[in-house]
């Protein structure tokens, strides 16, 4: 069974997000997609963000629909931790994962390439990588001969290594496994979506319909109604 992981803010979740686990879920033969909403990301840990409680929720309420997606806790706040507690990292979520898979699960993760450019920074980014397939949603342009750049240098491929690239826009190469997602680029951004909040446009292109009922209802995004990043790493 292949499985995939899809992690991120979700500040809101978006049509983007979807589109882009539909396009995986289908050129993979993926059984499952898991959104996993981090508790604070390690680049927005000085910036506020919505409680996870309202993120998570507005995730459920997405993929109300989508019998293949399932919302997931991994990365929940622990209620009875300390506030400075010990930071989560992706890696550490993907073990967890791989633990309680059987033989023969396949794992791919799904990352959009403003989080790829990031990842030689993540946290033991080298033993990651080889953890799992890593699946790259990037905008028109994009090439794998253009991301393999912006991996931990010794996982680079040689120029002759990257002639290696097939049709499938797949690289397999130093036990790195990358594949591109170029048809899932949607012109949507949750910055777009608190602007339109604000000015009192309608949600509806950006949101499904339930999450913009959701963030209606509950008031999010007209103001700074948001908690302080704590400790908290998921790269």
């Amino acid at each position: 069974m292949n499985i995939g992981l899809f992690g991120g803010t979700f500040d809101p979740i978006h049509r983007g997000h979807l589109k882009v686990a539909r396009a995986a879920a289908e050129r993979f033969k993926l059984r499952e997609v898991w959104f996993i909403p981090a508790d604070i990301p390690p680049h927005k840990q000085k910036s506020p963000i919505t409680s996870y409680f309202h993120r998570y929720s507005m995730i459920s309420l997405a993929l109300a629909d989508e019998s293949h997606f399932l919302p997931s806790l991994l990365e929940a706040p622990d209620a009875e931790a300390h506030m400075e507690r010990r930071p989560s990292y992706t890696i550490d979520t993907v073990r967890q994962v791989k633990a309680g898979l059987r033989r023969g699960d396949r794992l791919f993760f799904l990352i959009g390439i403003d989080a790829f450019r990031d990842i030689a920074k993540w946290h033991k980014a080298d033993e990651l990588l080889h953890e799992c397939d890593f699946v790259i949603a990037a905008r028109p342009g994009y090439s794998l001969e253009k991301l393999v750049q912006y991996l931990p240098k010794h996982v680079r491929p040689t120029l002759k290594e990257l002639r290696t690239v097939g049709q499938d826009e797949a690289l397999r190469q130093r036990g790195v496994k990358l594949h591109l997602l170029q048809e899932t680029h949607e012109d949507v951004s949750a910055t777009q979506i608190r602007a339109a909040t604000r000015s009192g446009k309608a949600l509806n292109k950006f949101v499904p319909e339930a999450v913009a009922e959701y963030i209606r209802q509950e008031g999010l995004y007209r103001s700074k109604r948001t908690v302080p990043a704590r400790n908290r790493e998921s790269g």
